[in-house]
C-alpha cells in the first residue's frame, strides 16, 4: 500500500514540516502582507494581495460614501483556463474607525465559495454551465461584535473570457452583455445599513508608469510612458454604505456643522487574512486549512509601502495593523529616501528624471530660512517658539509628533500619511495669511485629522463631491484645490471657509480617478509645505508666490495621468474588466 505523505505551506509561502518562518503579527507571531505586489512575501500569494484602496463620496449619491478594496494583481484578461479570481478560505475584510479610539468601528467580511457545474471540460465556461462558479457571503460587525451576515449567496460575475462565452445563447451563457452581468451582480444588503455591494472582476483602475518608476525613477513625461497596469484587470469588492451608518453618531450629511466638521471623519484601511497552516497531500486531495485566521495583507494609503518603506521592512510592516505600528516606522516618513533623489547634495543628479522635483532647503519665512532636506532640522528649529503657541506645532497640541530633531518631513508626509491634517495653523492655506509668516491663519482646505498614528485612507464626509463634469474637476486632488485656493480669484479674496473643487480628492479619501503617484511625488517635494506659506527657494517675501521651483513641481508629471478606460457614471464606478478573446497583453 501507497503511503501518503503530508507537508504544511504555512502563510510564509514555504513547506515546512511545523516550522513557520519569519515575519510577524500583532503578537510577534509569523505573518506576511502587501499591496500591488510591493513586499516580498505577499508576491507569492497573489489571490490575497491587496493592491488599492478607494473611498469618496458617490459623484450619483452624494448621501453615500463608496469604498472599492482591489484585490489580485496584474491579471492578463486571456489568463485561461483558470482564470484569476477571488480566492476560499480567506477573510477579505474592510476596516472602519470612526471615533478616534484604537480598533475598528465596522468591519465588513467577504469570504468565497467556487464550484464547478461541469467538471468534465477543460473550458471555463460551456453550454451554459460555469467552473470556478463563484459566489460570496459578506459578514458586518459593530465595535468588535459578533459578524452577522448581511450578503448570503452573493453573485461574482464569470471572468469576461470572450463573446462566445458570455453572450452566445447556444454555446455560453446567453448574457445581453458582460455589463448586464456586473449590474445583475449588485445586491442590497440586509441588517438596516442600507449598504450597496458589489463583488467582481474589473479593469484596474490605477494607472502609473511601473516600468519608469522601478527603473530607478526614470519617469517619462512625454513619448515611451506607458500605464503598467493598462489592460489588464482586478478584484474588486464595492461597498456603497450611507454617511449616516458610518459617522460615529449615526448623523447624515445634513447635520454636519460646516464641510470640514471633524465629526465626519472616518479612516479605511482594508486586508486579507489566511488560515496560520496549509496542509497539501501528493494524493491528490484537496488542500487542508487550519489555525486561527492570520493577517497577510492590507492597505490604506495608496504606494506606502511601495515607495516609503524600505525592503528590509516591508514584511513586518505590513504584517501590523494601523492601531498596533512600530513607532520606528515613523522615520521612513521624516527622512523619505524619494527625497534624496529630490537634492542635488544627495542623489539628485542621479534621477534625472526627478529635477523637477526639488525639495525647499532654504525656504524664506519671516521666522528664517527653513530646510526640509534630509537630515536637517525643518521646522524643529522653533520648538519652543512664543509663535507656536495655539498651533498645531504647539507642545501642549501636537507639536511633539509633528516638530522632530533630523526629521524635517515629520512635519508634512507623517501627518498625512499617518494622523490625517487638521484644520489648524500651519495646515491652512497661505491665503490671507501675513507674507512670509506661516503661523498666522489662513484659508481651510482640509480637516481629516484622526487622533490615531498608523496608515488609513482617511476622509472627510462632510466635504461636497466635484461632479465629474465640473470645469475644475482634476485629478491632483487637493494639490488643485490648493492651487485654486490661492491663485483662482474666486476662491482666493479672502480667508474665509469655502467650497473649493476637488477638496475631496487625494488625500482627503482617494477618487478613483486621482493621480496618486504624481500627488505623491509632489508632496516628497514639498509642494503641501509650499501651499501653506513655505515656499520653495526662489521665492523672496513679497514676490509671486508662483516661483520657477512650484511652477515646475506643479507642471511635474509621470507621462500617465489618467486610467487607460473611462470610468462608469454608476456604482461600482469601475469599469468593466478587459475581454480575454481581445488578446489584450498590456503596454
Amino acid at each position: 500500500m501507497m503511503k501518503t505523505k503530508n507537508f504544511i505551506l504555512t502563510t510564509t509561502g514555504v513547506i515546512a514540516t511545523a516550522i513557520t518562518l519569519g515575519v510577524w503579527d500583532s503578537q510577534n507571531s509569523p505573518v506576511e502582507a502587501s499591496s500591488h505586489r510591493e513586499a516580498p512575501l505577499i508576491a507569492n500569494d497573489p489571490l490575497a494581495d491587496n493592491t488599492d484602496l478607494y473611498a469618496f463620496r458617490s459623484p450619483d449619491d452624494t448621501n453615500t460614501v463608496t469604498i472599492i478594496a482591489n484585490y489580485v494583481p496584474l491579471q492578463l484578461p486571456q489568463g485561461g483556463p483558470n482564470y484569476a479570481s477571488f480566492g476560499e478560505n480567506i477573510r477579505y475584510e474592510i476596516h472602519i474607525e470612526n471615533d478616534g479610539t484604537a480598533g475598528d468601528d465596522i468591519t465588513y467580511r467577504f469570504t468565497f465559495s467556487k464550484v464547478n457545474q461541469d467538471p468534465t471540460t477543460f473550458f471555463n465556461i460551456r453550454l451554459g454551465q460555469q467552473n470556478l462558479k463563484t459566489t460570496y457571503v459578506a459578514e458586518k460587525s459593530i465595535n468588535g461584535g459578533a459578524f452577522t451576515q448581511i450578503v448570503t449567496g452573493g453573485v461574482v460575475p464569470p471572468p469576461n473570457i470572450g463573446p462566445r462565452s458570455i453572450s452566445d445563447p447556444t454555446v455560453g451563457l446567453g448574457a445581453a452583455s458582460y455589463n448586464a452581468l456586473m449590474t445583475a451582480a449588485v445586491t442590497n444588503a440586509t441588517g438596516g445599513g442600507g449598504e450597496t455591494v458589489f463583488c467582481g472582476s474589473a479593469d484596474d483602475p490605477f494607472f502609473v508608469d511601473l516600468g519608469g518608476i522601478f527603473d530607478l525613477g526614470q519617469t517619462r513625461a512625454g513619448a515611451g510612458a506607458a500605464d503598467g497596469v493598462g489592460n489588464k484587470n482586478i478584484h474588486s469588492i464595492a461597498l456603497k454604505i450611507p454617511i449616516s451608518t458610518l459617522q460615529k453618531d449615526g448623523l447624515s450629511v445634513t447635520a454636519a456643522s460646516d464641510i470640514l466638521d471633524s465629526d465626519f471623519i472616518v479612516g479605511i484601511w482594508a486586508s486579507a487574512s489566511r488560515p496560520a497552516t496549509r496542509t497539501l497531500s501528493n494524493s491528490g486531495g484537496a488542500p487542508t486549512d487550519a489555525g486561527s485566521y492570520v493577517q497577510v495583507s492590507r492597505i490604506g494609503m495608496p504606494l506606502t509601502n511601495e515607495a516609503v518603506i524600505p525592503i528590509g521592512s516591508k514584511d513586518k510592516w505590513n504584517s501590523l495593523t494601523p492601531y498596533n505600528e512600530d513607532a520606528a516606522m515613523e522615520d521612513f516618513f521624516c527622512n523619505p529616501e524619494l527625497a534624496l533623489y529630490m537634492d542635488d547634495a544627495q542623489f539628485g543628479g542621479a534621477v534625472p528624471a526627478f529635477s523637477a522635483l526639488r525639495v525647499q532647503k532654504a525656504s524664506q519665512t519671516v521666522l528664517g530660512n527653513v530646510d526640509f532636506s534630509n537630515g536637517n532640522d525643518g521646522l524643529f528649529v522653533l520648538a519652543g517658539n512664543a509663535a507656536l503657541n495655539g498651533t498645531a506645532l504647539d507642545a501642549a497640541l501636537f507639536g511633539n509628533y509633528l516638530l522632530r530633531d533630523n526629521k524635517p518631513r515629520s512635519v508634512d508626509l507623517l501627518p498625512i500619511f499617518h494622523t490625517g491634517v487638521p484644520n489648524l495653523v500651519p495646515y491652512q492655506l497661505a491665503t490671507g495669511k501675513t507674507d512670509g509668516n506661516p503661523l498666522t491663519a489662513g484659508k481651510p482646505f482640509i480637516n481629516n485629522f484622526l487622533p490615531l498614528f498608523g496608515d488609513m485612507l482617511r476622509l472627510n464626509m462632510a466635504v461636497p463631491v466635484t461632479p465629474r463634469n465640473h470645469p475644475d474637476f482634476n485629478s491632483l486632488g487637493l494639490v488643485h484645490a490648493a492651487v485654486l485656493g490661492l491663485t483662482n480669484p474666486t476662491y482666493n479674496t479672502d480667508a474665509s471657509l469655502q467650497w473649493i473643487p476637488n477638496m475631496d480628492g487625494f488625500p482627503n479619501g482617494r477618487r478613483l480617478e486621482d493621480d496618486v503617484t504624481r500627488i505623491e511625488l509632489q508632496a516628497v517635494g514639498g509642494v503641501v509645505l509650499a501651499a501653506i506659506g513655505l515656499w520653495y527657494d526662489d521665492r523672496n517675501i513679497g514676490s509671486s508666490p508662483l516661483s520657477p521651483n512650484l511652477l515646475a513641481v506643479l507642471g511635474y508629471t509621470t507621462g500617465v495621468e489618467s486610467n487607460d478606460v473611462a470610468f462608469t457614471s454608476t456604482f461600482p464606478y469601475v469599469a468593466q474588466p478587459w475581454s480575454g478573446y481581445a488578446n489584450h497583453t498590456g503596454q
